[in-house]
């Protein structure tokens, strides 16, 4: 294999570039795949092209394409469009979001678990190319709001006439998970929204 822009992974390589670049002016877009293919040809000039060990290394060293292609986009203040993931992803996202609640029944280590659970649940959405950074905002401030919202509830309910009880305490626990369920939800809705427009397309 001459030409180290025609191994199998360089192409998947810029392939993937070039559909997450989608969004950019078309000049840009070939600008920026015909700089990463340059890059590639200078990176493998002095090694054997087919080696797979140096053609992966030298693909580590440019960066993922989503990276590529998120720093592109930001640089010309072009919004990435979300792409819909597999089902099975989403729902262990909403799985991980939706068990604080139940976690929350667990005695004496339900908080901690519930906690551990929504911040799982915050990372997985973070890492998603599912949802916009707005979505994923959004999620994350209401994924984590029990850290806030918890101690405020057991503050308000510790100034009642019964005190705080450990049947208050797990009150001012639901209370506080409840952003998570309405976080889990409006996810949901926007990942089947956005695989139906993809079937759509």
């Amino acid at each position: 294999m001459n030409e180290p822009t025609a191994h199998p992974l360089v192409r998947a390589h810029l392939d993937a570039v070039a559909r997450y670049t989608a969004p950019l002016p078309e000049e840009r877009r070939r600008e920026l795949l015909a700089d990463l293919r340059e890059h590639v040809e200078i990176s493998l000039a002095s090694c054997d092209p087919a080696d797979e060990a140096t053609v992966r290394q030298v693909l580590e060293q440019l960066g993922s394409p989503r990276r590529i292609a998120d720093a592109a986009l930001d640089e010309e203040g072009v919004r990435a469009r979300p792409e819909p993931e597999s089902g099975g992803r989403t729902t262990l996202t909403l799985v991980f979001a939706v068990l604080a609640m139940p976690l929350l029944l667990i005695p004496a280590v339900g908080p901690a678990l519930a906690l551990a659970a929504a911040v799982i649940a915050a990372t997985r959405v973070a890492r998603s190319a599912q949802w916009t950074r707005r979505e994923k905002k959004r999620a994350t401030l209401l994924l984590l709001s029990p850290v806030l919202v918890t101690p405020l509830a057991c503050l308000v309910l510790a100034m009642s006439p019964t005190g705080l009880t450990p049947l208050a305490i797990l009150v001012a626990c639901a209370v506080g998970f409840c952003p998570t369920l309405l976080a889990a939800f409006l996810l949901s809705r926007s990942a089947a929204r956005l695989r139906s427009a993809a079937l759509a397309a």
